[in-house]
């Protein structure tokens, strides 16, 4: 779960989940639009999962819109069987998944040049570097805070423990301290995503940038309560 921040699930949460949608044969899809900073196969290669359907929308492209789905041969006999194929638009109506020239050249750049292992080594790295690093300023100030990461993206949040589901997430959230964070950190040159506290790690991002990173969250949360003490 990532549309409410990064929310792992509990041990043997997919083998179960994956055997119930078996038993009762309700069809497992997975969207890796946000989860594929796991690593080039994203989540679902990374945990062995067996979608019977696939999705991934605009980071294949590196923002261009873009998208591309799949599913598996029992699926597909399934949607041949019920489509009547002279209802079939071949119109040639663009949209998001399309095919278009710009669409199609920025997905073979990302996936020859970004989506690739070495990538996911650096970045990752960088992601338990930013970890690290605000976790440590948490336990040095004694903050009722805690940070999470999923491969390449890392997001700190305002409460002592990791959230376990939604509503915990939700509970947690506090729109005044999200936006002094985002704030301090724009106004020094950092931009976070505009949600959450999320950092997704470029390829061209250093170890100095993480470092300084580091330092500017240590001056916010001092700042912070400095001015709270007041």
């Amino acid at each position: 779960m990532t549309n409410i921040g990064i929310i792992h699930p509990e041990p043997g949460y997919w083998e179960k989940a994956q055997e119930l949608c078996k038993k009762y044969g309700t069809l497992l899809i997975i969207d890796e639009t946000h989860t594929i900073c796991q690593g080039p196969g994203g989540y679902t290669r990374a945990y062995n999962l067996k979608p019977d359907m696939f999705v991934i929308g605009k980071p294949i492209a590196s923002g261009v819109p873009a998208a591309a789905y799949g599913w598996t041969e029992f699926v597909s006999d399934k949607i041949l069987n019920m489509t009547d194929k002279n209802t079939i638009d071949c119109s040639g109506i663009g949209g998001t998944l399309a095919g278009n020239t710009l669409s199609l050249a920025a997905i073979r750049a990302t996936l020859s040049s970004i989506f690739t292992q070495e990538t996911y080594n650096k970045t990752i790295r960088l992601a338990e570097r930013f970890t690290k690093g605000v976790q440590d300023v948490i336990d040095k100030k004694k903050l009722p805070w805690s940070i999470t990461q999923l491969g390449n993206r890392a997001e700190y949040w305002f409460c002592p423990k990791r959230p376990k589901n939604g509503g915990e997430a939700a509970s947690a959230s506090d729109a005044d301290l999200d936006r002094y964070m985002h704030l301090y950190a724009l106004n020094r040159g950092i931009l976070m995503t505009p949600f959450h506290n999320m950092a997704l790690i470029a390829p061209t991002t250093t170890e100095a940038d993480i470092d300084y990173h580091t330092k500017v969250f240590s001056d916010a949360v001092d700042e912070l309560f400095l001015v709270s003490a007041l």
